[in-house]
């Protein structure tokens, strides 16, 4: 039990962090986030909430609730990545005034950018959560 407890922990660990480098991104670097960035920020920000509860009580029911926001992250953040990889149209892009979702300039860790962090992170969350409600599934 305490082993999957730990997945549980580690995926909050994972959302909590996602959620510290936005706000720091956004804050802090006075970076504003595109509107790719801010949905994803929806559904990366109450993942953190949920799971921290979840990991206090250990309860089962926290992971199967943030599964559906990872899911959701996850193919949002990839739409993302495949816009600013040049992979879709140009007509395809959400964006209004402001900041492109296309032209993403802020690359941290060696050059690598926000939007594939992001879907990083998403992913991480999703097959975290996976394993565990496999796991307590018995």
């Amino acid at each position: 039990m305490k082993t999957s407890w730990n997945l549980l922990l580690l995926a909050w660990m994972v959302a909590t962090l996602a959620t510290l480098g936005a706000l720091f991104i956004g804050e802090v670097m006075q970076i504003p986030p595109c509107n790719l960035c801010w949905y994803q920020r929806i559904f990366m920000f109450p993942m953190a909430i949920i799971l921290g509860l979840a990991c206090y009580d250990n309860d089962r029911r926290g992971a199967i609730y943030a599964m559906p926001f990872a899911l959701a992250g996850s193919a949002l953040a990839m739409y993302h990545c495949l816009l600013v990889a040049g992979l879709i149209p140009k007509g395809w892009i959400p964006c209004g005034p402001g900041v492109s979702c296309a032209n993403q300039k802020l690359e941290i860790l060696n050059g690598i950018q926000i939007p594939w962090l992001s879907l990083i992170a998403f992913l991480a969350v999703l097959s975290l959560l996976t394993i565990y409600v496999r796991k307590t599934s018995k």
